[in-house]
Order: structure tokens, then sequence, then C-alpha cells
């Protein structure tokens, strides 16, 4: 890997953030943490790039669909993949999900910590594979 991958991880649950800011750290990514949606918008705004968002759907304030809906609408992380994280497993929560343009799903309860590095790795790779093919057409 040439560049240092940059993770943003939004969370309101602080031990489940640490949690995964140091298993994101582990595999070389510079991580960035916030723990609610404004928080993260603030930094956006003010010029963070990162290349994945990893998102809780269920937070006090702005909640996930929220915060992906501004993201988009201010253009704020054109280039970022962005994951859902959330213990929201009901299709229409997928689903509402999808159509606001995430490109992974992961329902924490499901999935111990080291399975969602690894999805989230395989979810970027795909997507970055995606956008490659679509930009050599």
């Amino acid at each position: 890997m040439d560049k240092k991958m940059k993770v943003m991880i939004i969370d309101d649950d602080k031990f489940l953030l640490n949690m995964y800011v140091v298993k994101f750290k582990n595999i070389g990514y510079e991580v960035d943490s916030s723990v609610s949606a404004m928080e993260a918008i603030d930094k956006l705004k003010n010029g963070l790039k990162p290349d994945i968002i990893i998102c809780d759907l269920i937070m006090p304030g702005l909640d996930g669909f929220d915060f992906l809906k501004m993201v988009k609408k201010d253009k704020l992380a054109e280039k970022g993949v962005f994951v859902m994280l959330t213990n929201q497993g009901q299709s229409a929560d997928i689903e509402k999900a999808v159509g606001l343009g995430v490109d992974g799903y992961i329902v924490k309860a499901t999935t111990i910590p080291s399975e969602v590095v690894e999805e989230v790795k395989s979810i970027y790779d795909k997507r970055s594979k995606e956008t490659k093919d679509f930009s050599e057409r």
C-alpha cells in the first residue's frame, strides 16, 4: 500500500469507538474518530478527507442517515467509501442506507471486530475497483 489509508469512525459509544480506532491503527490505517455526527461534519468541513467513513446509525442529535444525507448534499467526502456499522439489522434500515448511497452495511451484533476490519477493507477494495473500472471506460 503506497499511501496510508485514512478512516473516520463515528460512534457515540466511546468504548466501541476506541476499540475500532485501535483495530484500524493496528493494520496501519490513519484513524480519526468522532463521538457525534456533528463533530464529524465539522472535521470534514475543515478539510479532513478520509478514504473510508464508518458511521453508526443510532446516535443522539444527528443520526447516521442524516449524517450521510448532509455529507452527500454538501459534497464533503466525494471520494469516501461509506460503511454503516450499526446494531440496526432490519431490512428497512439497510434499504434506506443503500438508497442514500452507502457502500457497505455491517451489523455489529453479528460481526466480531476483526471481521469488521476485514469487511471494511473488502468493501473499500470492491468500491475502488468499480471506480477504477468506470474511469477506464
